[in-house]
């Protein structure tokens, strides 16, 4: 039992194989260690054990929300779905904004733990303090728009008010490996496949209704000086002001212009780093340029709302209206995430600049319950693999995918998402999977099996070494150090230079460990630092640490998830980056024109300054954070702090 402010010491522990339901208090002790969301959730992950099934009723699937989340705090909508991954096979975390995470801390709820796996389909109903499972069969097979107006009408509740529902689509239903949960209107659980083993649960969805109940802050003058603090450093930031450009403005897709001028945007599978360099080496004409795609012509042509999470005054959600004739159907599409990831993964790195499809992408793999970029990723690793020949038995009429094909592709979102065909069913597996299959290692531009962010590591060094160590796979939200490399944020680095980036994206990981476990924005990191986390923390719950203490927690909760990972097999040797950027040079006009992935280099430094050998956290670095094995972890004292390597 936890007597910490900003928490509801309520958690849901839901056994779907039985159909039974059980309460329990949240562990003080746990709390303060690993802060919530992100970092309890992993710990309930852990203690379940690193050797389940990640399809199998023994991987538990844990929806938590934080100590800041659905408080005064500014942009604290979020909530952390943690579990094992059946993309990588690692610990993942996966968050979505809106309002679901703080509609569950209003509901009285601290987290939901599903475990097992329900006999038919399930949907579950959150509310007062109460879970209750209701059948879904009717919804199996749904798309999520489908599926979440169904609910609404049978819950009795009113979308967008009081309720929130977090919903698989038939991407999670067939288990394709890197589905996703999306919530409310197109926010999406994105990474890792969590999407994917809420089907193999046949759980369809988690509806929650809730008034508005905040929790009031502990110490609420300690409370109200960071909660001062931080809303001036948010005013007066350059990426964060409201209505002064950057995120406000032209929402993520800021970045796509930016990331282009410095010739850091992956395209056409990572062959160039703009889409500038691709016209001038012959690859397509003037029409392809990513300029069409970004957060500017998209405000200018598309924009129709901007809509935007509980608390937040940035609202960088830029909602869009597009009609579009696809094989004599005209389609008109509503979607409010037109994200610069989603836009870079459909777009140029799949040979393509049409921004209307691109919308129209994005809302059919929201409908489906895919992944954005592991499927704009997957389809671009399929274009190459095709232009080399080897899928050549596969795809329509035997011919694979051509590059920039967005009738197919299109078309190839829904199939993959029932696993209809066999290009489809192939690319549903995720790249480790497709590489096996075809011997196309040198196509994926996967790390432990998830594909890389909209960011090259051959301009920006720090996301070279934030992809190769992300404790989920290649991920730009780990260690977001573009926030230094582009952004000057905490201050302005080389992002050419690798020397210093391995300390750099050690240091962005732990900050971004607590601001998960908060659960919070990571575009609070923008303007705040952890003088303003650590008021705002103490003050609402009670407690009185130091920045340091602070920051320990970070560490403590990236090392559990490493630790997790090592004792599943990974080490080192799985801490790498695709060929491409270790070997090629950049083929370009702009500054990263020969430029390539020092990644051994920073590595080292990454490691001396974490204190781990070859990638392995040593006992003694889990006994200097506390990381206790044995009775009650999951994790038997034998087992130790090194693991063998292991095919994931």
């Amino acid at each position: 039992m936890t007597t910490l402010g900003g928490f509801q010491d309520r958690v849901a522990r839901i056994d779907l194989s039985e159909g039974s339901i059980a309460y329990e208090s949240i562990d003080e002790e746990d709390a303060k260690k690993y802060i919530g969301a992100r970092g309890l959730g992993v710990k309930y992950v852990f203690e379940q054990g690193p050797d389940v099934d990640p399809l199998g009723p023994e991987n538990l699937l844990a929806f938590m929300n934080g100590p800041l989340s659905g408080t005064q705090v500014t942009m604290s909508g979020r909530i952390a779905v943690c579990t094992k991954s059946p993309l990588t096979g690692t610990v993942t975390d996966s968050h979505h904004g809106g309002w679901s995470g703080a509609r569950l801390k209003w509901a009285g709820f601290d987290g939901l733990l599903f475990d097992g796996q329900a006999d038919e389909p399930v949907y579950a109903v959150v509310e007062d303090g109460e879970v209750e499972l209701r059948d879904a069969s009717h919804l199996w097979g749904t798309g999520v728009h489908e599926t979440r107006d169904a609910i609404e009408e049978e819950v009795d509740g009113s979308y967008g008010k009081n309720l929130s529902i977090m919903a698989i689509g038939p991407g999670g239903e067939n288990e394709v490996r890197y589905a996703c949960i999306i919530n409310e209107d197109d926010r999406a659980s994105g990474r890792g496949g969590t999407g994917c083993v809420m089907g193999s649960k046949r759980l369809k969805a988690i509806v929650v209704k809730s008034n508005t109940k905040m929790p009031q802050p502990a110490d609420k003058e300690t409370f109200m000086e960071g909660h001062k603090q931080a809303m001036q450093a948010i005013q007066e930031s350059d990426v964060t002001a409201p209505n002064e450009g950057g995120l406000s403005q032209f929402g993520t897709n800021v970045l796509m212009n930016i990331t282009e001028e410095m010739s850091g945007l992956p395209t056409r599978n990572g062959k160039y780093t703009s889409t500038r360099d691709a016209r001038e080496d012959g690859f397509a004409g003037e029409e392809f340029d990513s300029e069409k795609v970004s957060g500017e012509n998209v405000r200018e042509n598309i924009l129709v709302d901007e809509p935007t999470c509980h608390s937040c005054p940035v609202a960088c959600k830029k909602e869009v209206e597009v009609q579009a004739m696809h094989k004599g159907e005209e389609l008109n599409v509503r979607t409010e995430s037109y994200e610069f990831e989603s836009a870079y993964a459909l777009g140029p790195n799949s040979g393509h600049t049409d921004r209307d499809d691109v919308a129209l992408m994005i809302d059919r793999c929201n409908d489906m319950g895919v992944d954005t970029i592991d499927t704009g990723n997957m389809m671009a690793m399929a274009m190459e693999m095709t232009e080399e020949g080897k899928l050549e038995d596969v795809g329509a009429d035997g011919q694979g995918l051509d590059w920039g094909d967005t009738e197919t592709m299109l078309e190839l979102i829904e199939k993959i998402a029932h696993r209809d065909g066999e290009l489809a069913d192939l690319l549903a597996d995720g790249p480790r999977r497709v590489a096996e299959a075809r011997d196309a290692h040198d196509n994926s531009l996967a790390v432990k099996g998830q594909t890389i962010a909209a960011y090259d590591p051959r301009c920006m060094k720090g996301m070279g070494i934030g992809y190769a160590t992300s404790n989920r796979g290649a991920c730009h939200l780990r260690g977001y150090t573009p926030a230094a490399e582009i952004l000057g944020i905490p201050e302005k680095v080389d992002p050419y230079e690798w020397e210093g980036k391995g300390e750099l994206t050690a240091q962005f990981q732990d900050l971004h460990a607590i601001s998960d476990s908060f659960d919070i924005c990571k575009f609070n990191a923008f303007a705040e630092g952890i003088e303003e986390y650590v008021t705002q923390y103490n003050g609402m719950t009670g407690r009185d640490v130091s920045e340091d203490d602070l920051l320990e927690a970070g560490e403590r909760i990236y090392n559990l998830e490493r630790y997790y990972n090592n004792l599943v097999g990974f080490d080192g040797d799985d801490d790498t980056l695709p060929d491409r950027f270790l070997e090629d040079g950049v083929r370009g006009q702009g500054a990263s024109d020969g430029e390539y992935c020092e990644l051994e280099e920073m590595k080292a430094e990454y490691y001396d300054y974490r204190g781990w050998i070859d990638g392995v956290v040593p006992d003694g670095k889990l006994a200097e954070l506390g990381i206790k094995i044995g009775p009650g972890t999951g994790v038997s004292a034998e087992d130790g702090g090194a693991a063998a390597p292991g095919d994931d």
